[in-house]
């Protein structure tokens, strides 16, 4: 869920955009603009214009001009925050940065966080210690925690991380793979999505990279999605939803209330959740 927090201090950043760029650009250019066009041109000097202007510029920035120079301050902190709805009202992905308990974009915060609504670590996307092989069942994990994530509100999904928080890499998974580095992980997990939830998800899911004490994580940042995204499951197609700190597969009525929940903004996600 978004923080209001987080939407405060984004919205103060868009205020404080919108009346600095008033005072320090649109009131000097005003002033300029009135007083070029308040003299006749065509019988002063190029040099006398030149001066005219700047002084007109820089007459802005003066203490008898205060009154004034509040009054663009005021008009452009209006504009920012009306930019700033503007922004929340474009979608999911405008205020994406805000999710994941207002800490996507922090590596460490999120580790220090823990699991929760909009975060989950996964060990591993392919090796299986416990077996020495490769299982794909866990393959099939990371695709339905990422299908929860598009289906509710959306989340981060780190790879290389253990339940606990302890960062364990992502060599043995580099290894299964023909291209055993970043961009073959990559490959292989977006493939994953478009195989199992449809091509046209993949632009909501963002794939990237960090460095931790040597050994390389996996972020994967998933927006929410506008429509329900299915789990081909073969020849069934099933609804999967982040649930607390799990991803828990919806039987049919559960998913027609939590679909049409979701295009509400309103009442319980699931049955009987409140």
């Amino acid at each position: 869920m978004r923080s209001n927090l987080s939407l405060r201090r984004l919205a103060v950043r868009y205020l404080l955009a919108g009346a600095v760029s008033a005072v320090v650009l649109l009131h000097p250019l005003m002033e300029a603009l009135y007083w070029f066009g308040s003299h006749d041109r065509s019988v002063a000097r190029p040099g006398a214009l030149w001066r005219g202007v700047v002084g007109r510029l820089l007459r802005a920035f003066t203490p008898d001009m205060l009154p004034m120079t509040s009054l663009f301050a005021f008009l452009g902190g209006v504009i920012g925050l009306a930019f700033w709805r503007y922004a929340l009202r474009l979608g999911p992905a405008a205020g994406f940065e805000l999710q994941a308990d207002g800490a996507a974009r922090d590596l460490s915060a999120v580790l220090a966080a823990g699991e929760g609504e909009q975060v989950e670590f996964k060990a591993s996307a392919r090796w299986d210690g416990n077996l020495g092989r490769i299982n794909r069942a866990l393959e099939e994990t990371v695709v339905r925690s990422i299908a929860g994530f598009l289906n509710h509100r959306g989340g981060v999904l780190l790879i290389g991380v253990t339940d606990a928080g302890a960062v364990t890499g992502l060599q043995a998974d580099f290894q299964t793979l023909k291209r055993r580095d970043r961009d073959g992980f990559q490959a292989f997990l977006m493939g994953l999505v478009q195989s199992r939830l449809g091509g046209h998800v993949c632009a909501q899911v963002h794939v990237e990279f960090s460095d931790v004490r040597g050994l390389d994580v996996c972020r994967i940042q998933v927006e929410p999605a506008s429509a329900p995204v299915y789990y081909q499951d073969g020849p069934v197609a099933r609804y999967y939803v982040r649930t607390g700190n799990g991803t828990r597969e919806l039987d049919v009525r559960e998913a027609i209330i939590h679909v049409a929940w979701r295009r509400t903004k309103a009442g319980p996600p699931l049955p009987g959740s409140g």
